[in-house]
């Protein structure tokens, strides 16, 4: 293996982390906009800010290991993709930004209508910056992004792989909070809201796992590259991923929350991981492979062994802050 794939990998490992989690956090945001009135969503919305609240900012250290690690280690790449891609990325953040402060401002807001203002930008903003970022990796894998970074502004990201790319992220996102939501309450004996987080993940996953595969006739037109890495070497993913959504679905209407978790993470992960391989070799499709992108091999060298020393230094406490949040259930007052 060379080290700039080594590098490579070690950067797409963080960025199907922060599919996973800070996925599963941003879905929470369907969940909490469509939970209903101020009196009939309260139990679930204290259900969410108890769920995401000691993690919300934490899993987006990913997002951060992800865009360094792609600045330091490939910057040319890197370079064009901001340049062409510019708007989606901005709403991306935007969408970062007013999520933070919705989710922080509502539990101080002086009035209901205060409280239901930044209720609501919380939940829009949640699912709009996956959107956004999902649009983005669209524009990347269906060869949008030139490498000089001169795509145009607005068609890189404004077309059918791009679009779907952004819905599929979301209902990837919604159905991993759905599950996971599910699982918390019903661990915190709360039978009725489980039984209606159920219901709706149920509905959901099975929306997800529509689009998901009525996606892959517009993209054999509009991203063909794409294509056919999707259905040569990352055919066996793709598979993978359906069964884990079946899966989890299976064992949602069983009523097995905390195990129908581990398949969807399956399911989404799959998903992350087969869009890498289907478009490997390159980095920016049909414009930049992984090794032309790279950047000096000292850089990368050292990137690597900055990579393990994050592990050894983040992820510890990370998985211990998640076992913390898993310890004891909240009872609502």
């Amino acid at each position: 293996m060379t080290v700039e794939l080594a590098v490579a990998i070690a950067m797409f490992v963080g960025l199907v982390a922060y599919a996973v989690f800070g996925g599963a956090d941003f879905g929470s945001g369907f969940y909490d906009i469509t939970a209903g009135s101020a009196a009939r969503g309260a139990e679930l919305r204290t259900e969410i800010d108890h769920s995401i609240g000691p993690v919300w900012e934490a899993n987006h250290v990913w997002l951060i290991y992800v865009l360094v690690t792609w600045w330091t280690g490939f910057p040319t790449a890197f370079a064009a993709a901001m340049s062409t891609l510019i708007l989606p990325l901005l709403f991306a953040l935007l969408g970062i930004v007013l999520r933070g402060a919705g989710f922080a401002f509502r539990k101080y807001s002086p009035t209901l209508s205060q409280a239901r203002f930044y209720g609501a930008l919380f939940a829009g903003s949640s699912l709009m910056a996956p959107f956004f970022l999902g649009t983005a990796a669209g524009a990347i894998a269906s060869g949008r992004v030139p490498a000089d970074g001169q795509g145009d502004r607005w068609s890189s990201w404004l077309n059918p792989t791009s679009l779907l790319a952004g819905v599929i992220t979301v209902a990837c996102c919604t159905f991993l909070a759905g599950t996971f939501l599910t699982a918390d309450a019903t661990r915190a004996g709360h039978e009725s809201l489980a039984a209606e987080l159920r219901r709706r993940t149920l509905l959901v996953g099975a929306v997800t796992g529509v689009l998901v595969l009525g996606s892959l006739l517009p993209i054999t037109r509009d991203a063909p590259t794409l294509a056919q890495g999707l259905t040569g070497r990352a055919a066996p993913l793709i598979i993978t991923s359906i069964l884990g959504g079946l899966v989890a679905l299976a064992l949602l209407w069983k009523q097995k929350p905390a195990a129908a978790r581990v398949s969807a993470v399956v399911a989404v992960a799959s998903v992350v991981v087969g869009w890498g391989a289907a478009q490997y070799p390159w980095l920016l499709v049909d414009e930049v492979t992984i090794a032309d992108a790279a950047g000096a091999p000292a850089t990368l060298r050292a990137l690597l062994l900055v990579a393990v020393l994050a592990g050894i230094i983040v992820i510890p406490p990370l998985v211990y802050l998640f076992r913390l949040t898993q310890s004891e259930p909240w009872t609502q007052g």
